[in-house]
Order: C-alpha cells, then structure tokens, then sequence
C-alpha cells in the first residue's frame, strides 16, 4: 500500500469545496474518465480586482485526485489570477505534506484544470495541447508535448519519474522507448545525461501470472461483502494483462455508482498490485460468447 499523509487523508475523507459552483464565470475541464481520472474545476472571479472569491471542483478518480482537488481550492481562494497561475503542481502536493511518487499525476492534472479555468475566464481557447503532439501513450493517451512540459517542470530524469507524474508508461510499456526519446532531448538540454535501466515494475516482486490473478481474486473478494450488504456482487470473467475484466450483478448492474464503485474497486487493485491497470466491465457471458465467434 501506498503511504499517504494525514493530510491527504483528511482532504480525502473531508474534501473542501467539493461540489458545484453555481455562480462560476471560469470553469476549466481535464482528464477523462476512460483513463481513470477526470477533473472540474469552477471558479468565481471578481471582474473588478481579478481575484479569485471562491473555488469548488467535481472529480472522478482516486484518493489522491479527490485530495489534490481540495488542497488547490483552498491554495488558489483570494488570489489574482497571475498569483494562482504560479501555483505549480508541486505547491498542491506540497501542500498536501506530501504524495505518493505514484500519485504525482494527480497534481498534475489539478495544475492543468487551474490553468483551463482561468482562460476560460478570459474567452481564451486554452489547449492542453495533447492533441497537438505526438502520441506517446495509447493507454493513457499522453502526448508528448505533456510528456516535455512535466520533465522540465518536475526536473524529472526517469522514466519512472515520468510514468508517476504523468500514468505514461504505466500500462502496456510499449512507449518507454519513446519516454526515453524525450528524456535523451530534455536532459541534454540541461547538460546531463539519460541514464536508461530505471522501468516501472510490470508486477511486485516476481509475482507469477498464477499469483497475480490470486491477488486479483482476492482483492474482490474483500470488497464482495460490502456490495452484497446493497444487494449487489462483482465476478471476476478474465485478466487479460493489464486489463480486468468483471461483471457487476445484482443491484451493482446498471446502478447510478456504478462508475464510481468501479473506480474505487480500480484503485484499491493498483495499490495492491503497485502497477496501473484498467478495470473494465462486460457482461457475465459475453467474453465466452465472443471468443466462440468465427
């Protein structure tokens, strides 16, 4: 399991300034819930000072992407909008006494929402130019352009260091070598060199495929009596690399937190796995009935 702060845990548990803001004039939208995190943060400027009066956000995703959600509300509340501009991702993590290596990208992706918000409050087209560049990541659909702009910001020299702060890398592994490209560029241009050898993990410590999906079934099987308690189940249908496959019976199938139940069930399956997975879910059925097609 990943160590979190107390901090992260009371903006979690106790997130400030969750939900809407009805009377926002800036609102600025990241992430995508394909990928497992999604951000919106709303913004109420005071057109005569340019300070910002209020702040509240919605997030889909993880205890860190909750919590770092929070803290920057209350880091950005009555500050111009040049002042909060200059809030960097590391100021939320900061903030927060502190994240999870792993969980950088939540930080992130909070910088990126400050940013999109506030050029929304200008009648600016704000990009985060992830369409622009080159795709580097197809799990996690990260461009390179992302990729250049986190390394120089974060001083990062890994690719390690890039897949934390970014999820690129961080399912099928098949764009370390392009991670790699763009460390060489970035790091020459700071007069050092890439050190290659520093991968993520596919899987603790050797685990066999056996013992992964052991661990798998085991993780849900600790969450199976909370669901049944609502008259619901989850059933494990396949493991299939990086990606789970479940169905969600019972009460669980077609419910309103579905999604949501879905992605605290991913969560809990990447702490205990230490490595990015995607959990995706189909019908009981349906994966025996399409491997019979001709």
């Amino acid at each position: 399991m990943w160590d979190y702060s107390e901090k992260v845990k009371e903006h979690f548990f106790q997130p400030r300034n969750a939900g809407t803001l009805d009377d926002a004039n800036g609102v600025g939208d990241v992430g995508s819930i394909s990928c497992g995190d999604a951000l919106r943060l709303m913004i109420k400027v005071d057109p005569a000072t340019d300070t910002i009066l209020d702040a509240r956000f919605q997030t889909f995703g993880c205890g860190s992407a909750i919590a770092s959600s929070s803290a920057l509300t209350e880091i950005v509340k009555g500050k111009t909008l040049d002042e909060a501009l200059k809030v960097t991702n590391q100021d939320i993590a900061d903030y927060l006494d502190g994240l999870p290596p792993e969980k950088m990208h939540c930080s992130v992706m909070g910088r990126e929402a400050l940013q999109a918000a506030v050029a929304n409050y200008r009648g600016e087209e704000w990009s985060d130019d992830h369409e622009e560049g080159q795709l580097i990541c197809k799990c996690f659909a990260v461009d390179a352009v992302m990729i250049e702009e986190t390394i120089r910001a974060n001083n990062l020299s890994t690719v390690q260091e890039v897949t934390n702060y970014t999820k690129a890398g961080g399912g099928c592994s098949s764009c370390h070598e392009g991670i790699e490209e763009i460390l060489v560029k970035v790091l020459a241009e700071r007069g050092e060199s890439f050190k290659p050898g520093a991968l993520p993990e596919a899987a603790p410590s050797g685990m066999t495929n056996l013992q992964r999906i052991k661990k798998i079934e085991a993780v849900l099987e600790s969450i199976r009596p909370q669901l049944k308690r609502d008259g619901g189940d989850i059933e494990l249908l396949d493991v299939d690399g990086k990606t789970i496959y479940v169905a969600m019976t019972g009460a669980c199938a077609g419910c309103q937190m579905e999604a949501l139940t879905l992605q605290g069930i991913q969560q809990k399956l990447m702490e205990e796995l230490k490595e990015f997975i995607k959990i995706v879910p189909t019908k009981a059925g349906a994966l025996s009935r399409a491997s019979c097609q001709p």
